[in-house]
């Protein structure tokens, strides 16, 4: 059965030669294929756990769906492993075309989409540059400076699978007022915003106009794309934004805000939905010696 966390033998060793062997707790990565009305669409890796969410989140990442009446269902195989259990990794999605729901790119193949590459399989730049169903450019939306500055330590004391192995990233959805609405780990930062993207969906709280999305790692255009699916007028994020993310963020109307460190933030577009007012719960900055602010 897929796991979503792992034990492993290890051997510490420190700088005085001395050293000690014990078991480590390690994030899960296992490969989930994922089909399309019975065929092979994408096979990505992932942390077994929220696959019904992670795969609403991709079709709507993907256009296929803007509701989640578009999926009359999603079934687990078929096939047995070893052992008689259920394939938990064989997962298919069964589309309502008749509510509107789009077919997937004609591929040859099924494509490979790596824990942190969340558009990688597309076949053209077209396909990157999709125009969403939910435009924010025009909505009216103030958060508080306060809560923004709180959300990182908000969400890193929800981080439970972090805590144990050091080894996920984390998105959460957010309220204006702070409130968290839902967070998602995985091994890979583009599975958790699915994730959580794909809980909303099936929620029925898509569009996102009145939520923040707040990441633990850096931004990049693929977050950003797959928030302006989902109709997100703010981002935020603990690390460094990529150049074409804020491009992406300036060109859609959606305030982008990242170096979110307790103390400070910076925003890089639409930085009128972001009032400097110091109400609202704020979270000091998470203990311990891990750090994810930066990886990959």
């Amino acid at each position: 059965m897929a796991r979503t966390t792992r034990r492993s033998p290890a051997v510490r060793m420190r700088a005085d030669g001395t050293s000690t062997s014990r078991p480590d707790t390690l994030a899960g990565e296992e490969p989930l294929e994922i089909r399309v009305d019975g065929e092979q669409w994408l096979v990505t890796m992932r942390t077994p756990g929220g696959d019904v969410d992670l795969v609403h989140g991709l079709l709507l990442a993907e256009g296929m769906i803007t509701h989640a009446d578009q999926v009359r269902r999603v079934t687990y195989g078929p096939g047995v492993q070893a052992g008689g259990l259920l394939d938990y990794n064989t997962i298919d999605a069964a589309l309502d075309r008749g509510a509107g729901a789009r077919a997937p790119a004609r591929r040859e193949r099924a494509v490979y989409v790596s824990g942190s590459c969340g558009i990688c399989g597309t076949s053209s730049m077209e396909a990157v540059a999709r125009a969403s169903s939910f435009p924010v450019a025009d909505i009216t939306l103030e958060v508080p400076l306060g809560v923004l500055l709180g959300l990182p330590g908000v969400l890193r004391g929800s981080q439970q699978l972090f805590d144990r192995t050091g080894g996920f990233h984390a998105a959460g959805l957010f309220d204006r007022d702070g409130r968290l609405l839902c967070v998602r780990e995985d091994v890979g930062r583009h599975n958790a915003v699915d994730k959580v993207l794909g809980w909303a969906l099936r929620e029925g709280q898509v569009p996102l106009r009145r939520a923040v999305l707040q990441v633990s790692g850096r931004l990049s255009y693929e977050l950003v794309q797959k928030a302006s699916m989902a109709g997100v007028a703010v981002i935020a994020a603990v690390s460094a934004p990529s150049a074409a993310a804020v491009e992406l963020a300036q060109e859609v109307g959606m305030t982008l805000v990242a170096f979110s460190r307790t103390e400070s933030l910076s925003v890089y577009s639409r930085p009128d939905r972001v009032i400097s007012v110091t109400t609202g719960p704020s979270a000091p900055p998470a203990e311990g010696d891990r750090s994810q602010n930066d990886a990959s």
